[in-house]
Formats: structure tokens, C-alpha cells, sequence
């Protein structure tokens, strides 16, 4: 069932792809354009279908918002499939970056920084994104330079494998700075 207000769902309307094929485009005269993209003119409706039929093809509405709406013949099971196809191609380049984030408190000890630095390296060479948050208690909020040394020190600690890409900034009590993973040719220059 589709909701009766969708711009009210997540801020987005919901946009179908299905196209008007055939008899359900309801305009009286359309832009006729041929198989092979020749354009054909403005024609009636009935003519376009029946030209369509005539050469054992679909009328199918590309442009609804023109005057007159565009329409193209041309087999829609065919342009379906190959539509389908280029979205999964296009769905399987994309990669998905997460954040990970690590904690620490100003006053912590060498041997804890290492383990919290060794587990961001790991979400870092898995390719994600590294939010590195140091939270201050009470009057640690005086010392902002203890938490900046902190980040300093993991920044050069993963300098091998990332870039910072926001220095260490002050937000609230807490100070967060931002690495990404380098780039493989980055990597590939450094070689």
C-alpha cells in the first residue's frame, strides 16, 4: 500500500521508474521519435500506436513533461531488461564507506593507546572511515592541548596508511578529528 502523503515519509518523495507504455499514455497528440532516434514530428496518439504496431514495437512515454510529451517506439521488455542490468552494474562499483569511531580520555595510558591505535589501523585498512573522539570529564576541558597531543600522536601513528581529513576540533566536551583511508595511488607514490 502506498502512503497517502510520501513527501511526508524521510523528507523524499517516492519517484516510480515505470514509464507509459502503449495505451496507458493519455495525451492527445505526442513527439514522435523512431527506433533508430529520427524524429518523426508531432503526431495523434492513435496514429503513433498504430505506427508502432505496425512495426511490432512498444510506444513507450520518455519525456511526460514536454509539450507535447516525447514518446519512442522501441521493444520496452528489451530496454526494461538492459535498464536492470546497467543499475546492477552501477550498484555493484559503488562501495559503501562507514565511520568507525574510537574513544579515548585524555590521561590514558601508552600501552591502552596502542590497542585503541592498532584497531583503528584495522578499520582503516578495511577501507572505512575513522572518527577518532577524545572525551573530556570535568575540569579536563581546561586542557584542550592534551587532547590535541593525543591526536597528533595517532595522525602520525597511521600516517602510513591515512590523511587526516578534519584536524582535531573542540565540539562540546568532547575533541574529534576525522582520517580517511589513503588512496591506492597514494599508496602507489609513496612506493
Amino acid at each position: 500500500m502506498k502512503p497517502a502523503f510520501p513527501h511526508l515519509l524521510g523528507g523524499e518523495f517516492l519517484i516510480s521508474k515505470d514509464w507509459r507504455v502503449n495505451e496507458d499514455i493519455r495525451v492527445k497528440e505526442v513527439r514522435l521519435v523512431s527506433e533508430d532516434g529520427e524524429q518523426l514530428g508531432i503526431v495523434p496518439i492513435r496514429e503513433a500506436l498504430a505506427l508502432a504496431e505496425e512495426k511490432g514495437v512498444d510506444l513507450v512515454e520518455v519525456a511526460p513533461s514536454a509539450k507535447p510529451p516525447v514518446c519512442r517506439m522501441m521493444d520496452y521488455g528489451k530496454f526494461k531488461f538492459e535498464q536492470s542490468k546497467r543499475e546492477k552494474e552501477s550498484r555493484k562499483k559503488q562501495k559503501i564507506i562507514s565511520i568507525k569511531e574510537v574513544k579515548m580520555r585524555p590521561n590514558i595510558e601508552e600501552h591502552d593507546f596502542q590497542v585503541k591505535a592498532k584497531n583503528a589501523r584495522k578499520f582503516l585498512t578495511a577501507g572505512d572511515k575513522l572518527k577518532f573522539t577524545i572525551m573530556f570529564r570535568g575540569r579536563q576541558i581546561t586542557h584542550p592541548e592534551l587532547g590535541e597531543k593525543l591526536c597528533i600522536q595517532l595522525a602520525k601513528e597511521l600516517s602510513d596508511i591515512s590523511s587526516v581529513e578534519k584536524s582535531p576540533k573542540v565540539e562540546g566536551r568532547n575533541m574529534v578529528m576525522i582520517l580517511v583511508p589513503k588512496l591506492d595511488k597514494d599508496k602507489s607514490e609513496n612506493e
